[in-house]
């Protein structure tokens, strides 16, 4: 096993919003996916398939439910998180953690996304 995690889903109720959010703080596409057959919206963070990275993706169906309870998704912040939640709040998120020293282990911040989930980024300066 490469990695502790494979893969993760960040609930969200209005999907559009939710990825305009997303690409705005990562800056990065999200490539949409979606499931009409299943009354789903679903779109995928890019990640690197072929060499076992990490992926994820956003999901707007009827059991999806967003919330700042239960596990805590660090995505990559880059090499200085910094440029990423700067973008949080004109974006329509709440920073809850400005960028912290977590000494060895690097930096990490809180943030509360457009749909209600509290996410957290992660990087090394």
């Amino acid at each position: 096993m490469t990695n502790a995690i494979s893969w993760f889903e960040i609930p969200v109720k209005n999907y559009e919003r939710a990825k305009q959010f997303y690409e705005s703080v990562t800056s990065s596409k999200i490539k949409d996916h979606h499931m009409p057959e299943q009354n789903i919206k679903y779109g995928m963070f890019h990640y690197d398939n072929d060499n076992n990275g990490v992926g994820g993706g956003l999901i707007e169906g009827k059991d999806q439910v967003p919330t700042t309870d239960g596990p805590t998704i660090y995505l990559n912040g880059g090499e200085d998180l910094s440029k990423p939640l700067s973008k949080v709040i004109d974006a329509g998120g709440k920073i809850i953690m400005p960028k912290t020293d977590i000494g060895e282990n690097g930096f990490m911040a809180q943030f509360i996304d457009t749909e209600g989930n509290r996410i957290a980024l992660h990087s090394w300066m």
